[in-house]
């Protein structure tokens, strides 16, 4: 009798092990499948928190208020237009045999209060006024390095019918440079901020150093309004 009765406690012990073991399996497998999608929809959730449209690249996007694309093509058109009107492009080709002056472009100083590429708006004022035909261009100083560097290997390596002269470069007779510089206004609590961008543009003689034509540009103003930050 007593070994009856151990028995039946011994089987009933391993019925209630088995149990609690497949209690703890199946509560390991929830855990898990609720950890698993929990993810999964994190994962949606980033995955479609990012998307991306192609616009027009003459579309007015302004984020920042900072100096961005279109305000390099509505001070580039100012300039041009200044530029193809100036007494010293008009009269060039009344002296010198209906030629037009070779210009070199100089730096664009970039004295405002952030980063400013002046590179994009120097490129883009040359392409536009190339295909005006006004003036001619000669490369950059930062440019001709590697056409020189080029030229000197044609004289070593080249058959001599192919080779480029030396000393045949073309002389720029004005250099057009200026400055960007930044004007900030800001209220006492920060929330609004005024930024007026003065464009200065010069066209030097380069043997007698006059300044010949100047375009002063302070038409980009923007009023920034900045929502207060929650606490």
């Amino acid at each position: 009798m007593w070994l009856a009765l151990f028995d039946y406690s011994k089987r009933t012990v391993m019925e209630k092990d088995k149990m609690m073991k497949k209690n703890v399996r199946n509560l390991v497998i929830f855990i898990c499948t609720v950890v698993l999608g929990l993810t999964l929809i994190v994962l949606a959730g980033c995955s479609s928190s990012t998307s991306v449209d192609r616009v027009n690249d003459t579309k007015k996007t302004d984020y920042s208020g900072y100096w961005n694309d279109t305000d390099v093509r509505l001070v580039a058109k100012d300039i041009i237009k200044d530029f193809n009107n100036s007494k010293a492009i008009k009269q060039y080709p009344k002296t010198h045999g209906k030629q037009v002056p070779c210009v070199i472009i100089g730096s664009y100083k970039n004295a405002s209060d952030e980063h400013i590429d002046t590179r994009i708006l120097t490129d883009y004022l040359q392409a536009e006024l190339l295909e005006d035909e006004n003036v001619k261009f000669v490369a950059q100083k930062s440019d001709r390095a590697e056409v020189r560097e080029e030229r000197e290997d044609q004289q070593e390596n080249a058959r001599e019918e192919t080779r480029a002269r030396l000393k045949a470069e073309t002389g720029a007779d004005y250099m057009m440079q200026g400055s960007i510089r930044t004007i900030v206004e800001s209220t006492d609590d920060g929330k609004k901020t005024a930024r007026t961008y003065y464009v200065v543009t010069e066209l030097i003689d380069i043997e007698t150093t006059e300044i010949l034509w100047k375009n002063d540009n302070h038409e980009i103003k923007k009023i920034i309004k900045r929502k207060s930050r929650r606490r």
